[in-house]
């Protein structure tokens, strides 16, 4: 899929900023995890209601983060997210926008994911979404399958969420809603 992710919020970050070394390149594969071909990949995207992830309205977000990132990691089916030295990936900026924050991860399977996403800890956080996050538009979430072993780089995420904003769903980006089976 080549180009650059308008969709929403314009442009991404280009090189030379913070986020290069995670624009970019794949991430190397994790040799002990027994894979199938396919592994499922997603990435949410959230506007904030504070002016940056530091602001007070965030609080009790950013408080519980380290402990929904531990959750994730422990959780069958886990394989991979992105994260940066602080371990989690509130810094990463690819739309330029502070009041813009990003998770993307890699699952074993469409199932493990959704079990992390609604039937744990995590799922209060996702009910309460509202306190802290603004609209996005048409689609914050987005899922598509990875060859195993492959770990999608920020720019290949949201440049599927901006495909599936501008096409709807199909084989090469879904949702929850409107699932594809692996190729």
């Amino acid at each position: 899929m080549g180009g650059h992710c308008g969709g929403v919020f314009g442009d991404i970050a280009s090189q030379g900023d913070k986020n290069s070394k995670y624009l970019q390149q794949p991430f190397p594969v994790k040799k002990h995890i027994k894979m199938d071909k396919f592994q499922i990949a997603q990435i949410n995207v959230g506007r904030i209601k504070g002016i940056n992830i530091n602001d007070p309205i965030m609080k009790e977000f950013v408080d519980n983060l380290d402990r929904v990132n531990n959750l994730a990691e422990n959780s069958k089916g886990f394989i991979w997210r992105l994260k940066d030295e602080n371990n989690n990936a509130t810094n990463l900026n690819p739309y330029n926008d502070e009041q813009v924050i990003i998770n993307v991860s890699v699952w074993a399977t469409i199932e493990d994911l959704e079990n992390f996403v609604y039937k744990t800890f995590h799922t209060d956080f996702l009910r309460r979404r509202k306190e802290w996050f603004q609209t996005f538009g048409k689609a914050y979430t987005a899922m598509w399958w990875v060859p195993a072993g492959q770990f999608p780089a920020i720019k290949e995420a949201t440049e599927k969420l901006d495909y599936l904003q501008k096409n709807g769903a199909s084989q090469i980006v879904f949702d929850y809603k409107n699932k594809f089976p692996q190729p």
